[in-house]
């Protein structure tokens, strides 16, 4: 019996056909005609401004740190709970991450925290949405607001998910998309930055292109281009945006396969949720997803490592998450804590995320429900 891989990349047929495409155009490092489509996609969906490929979600976080101005010394909340991208982007540009708790239903920054964690050096809030659902952003809005702090959204689970039906990334000054192999909608490596600050395109052109008024030269607004601010090099190539440009024109198709899937097992799971025998994860009724994880959270009396060995002896490669940022080596020499971190400690010990990918088998996810169920102790389901 085969093994049931954590992910597997989907391609939807058109990836390669789209890459010849772009090396016939003879337009390969960037900013090429698949660029243009692909940005252009981003902005209807979300109603950004403006949105800028890059080669990660890495990138386009740091460039969002760039853009808010983030100095030696100011102070960006954010959740313990979280990628290490989000506190890195940060820390480069000599900035310190605060770190608050998550709430215990959607695992999200919670927002009641957050204004405590606010100080005199407090320039930015980054909330990050986890699992693809959607942040309370009318209250981390509101906060920034009163504090004239800037809001930048970590959607780098979001594409496709929205909250009070404004698609994710699209609610701060600016948002992080990633195309990762590991998301929905993927180009190997990949990431977008939504702007929605209007003000901050211009700038944001220049961050993208190492520092210089670049596309301004090429769309014929100075005669030579050069360097005027700091930037890097954070252009997504146009191959990478060939493969992307495939994917983006089955977002809805993907979507909607990733969504059966994670129905199937909430539907399986969801009685042992409402026992109190394990967790599984809250959508609350603002936030509509991308079925982008499905996880559970054990209870006390199983042992995550037992339960995981156990699955992959019947082939389900599930792993766990982050290990929270707050308690590694880097977190506690660049970062400090804005609450405590209880939930955020807690869960990270007992959540599993399991295996899902659009193209499993019907049988393949009925595996996976009996595996579940008998490392749990449940009934199994004979799903098959």
């Amino acid at each position: 019996m085969d093994a049931i891989p954590f992910n597997r990349p989907y391609l939807t047929g058109n990836e390669i056909a789209y890459i010849g495409e772009a090396a016939a155009n003879l337009h390969l490092s960037g900013n090429g005609p698949f660029t243009r489509r692909c940005a252009a996609w981003i902005c209807e969906r979300s109603g950004s401004a403006a949105a800028l490929l890059t080669h990660s979600a890495t990138g386009a976080l740091e460039m969002a740190v760039a853009l808010a101005d983030i100095r030696p010394g100011d102070e960006v909340v954010m959740p313990s709970f979280t990628f290490v991208s989000t506190a890195n982007a940060v820390v480069l540009r000599g900035g310190v991450p605060v770190f608050v708790d998550i709430r215990s239903d959607t695992l999200n920054l919670d927002e009641t925290l957050v204004e405590d964690a606010v100080t005199a050096r407090t320039k930015a809030i980054m909330p990050v949405h986890y699992a693809g659902v959607g942040c309370d952003m009318a209250a981390l809005l509101d906060v920034g607001h009163r504090h004239s702090v800037a809001v930048i959204e970590d959607a780098a689970h979001g594409i496709m998910s929205t909250y009070d039906g404004r698609a994710l990334g699209s609610y701060g000054a600016l948002g992080a998309l990633s195309f990762h192999e590991t998301k929905n909608v993927m180009c190997g490596e990949g990431g977008a930055l939504m702007i929605n600050d209007a003000s901050l395109i211009d700038r944001a052109e220049v961050v993208l292109e190492k520092g210089t008024n670049r596309k301004r030269f090429y769309r014929g607004q100075v005669d030579k281009y050069s360097w005027v601010d700091i930037g890097s090099s954070y252009v997504m190539s146009e191959i990478n945006a060939a493969f992307l440009w495939a994917q983006l024109e089955h977002a809805d198709v993907i979507t909607s396969r990733r969504l059966q899937i994670w129905n199937a097992y909430d539907e399986a799971f969801r009685p042992l949720a409402e026992e109190g025998l394990l967790g599984c994860p809250v959508v609350p009724h603002r936030a509509r997803h991308n079925a982008h994880m499905y996880y559970l959270i054990l209870p006390e009396t199983i042992s995550r490592s037992k339960f995981l060995a156990q699955l992959l002896a019947d082939g389900v490669h599930a792993v766990f998450h982050y290990v929270p940022l707050h308690s590694s080596s880097a977190g506690t020499r660049y970062g400090r804590t804005g609450s405590t971190l209880k939930v955020t400690e807690d869960v990270s010990e007992r959540l599993v995320r399991l295996p899902l990918w659009v193209g499993m088998r019907e049988s393949e996810v009925g595996r996976v429900i009996d595996s579940v169920l008998a490392a749990a102790g449940a009934r199994a389901t004979g799903v098959r």
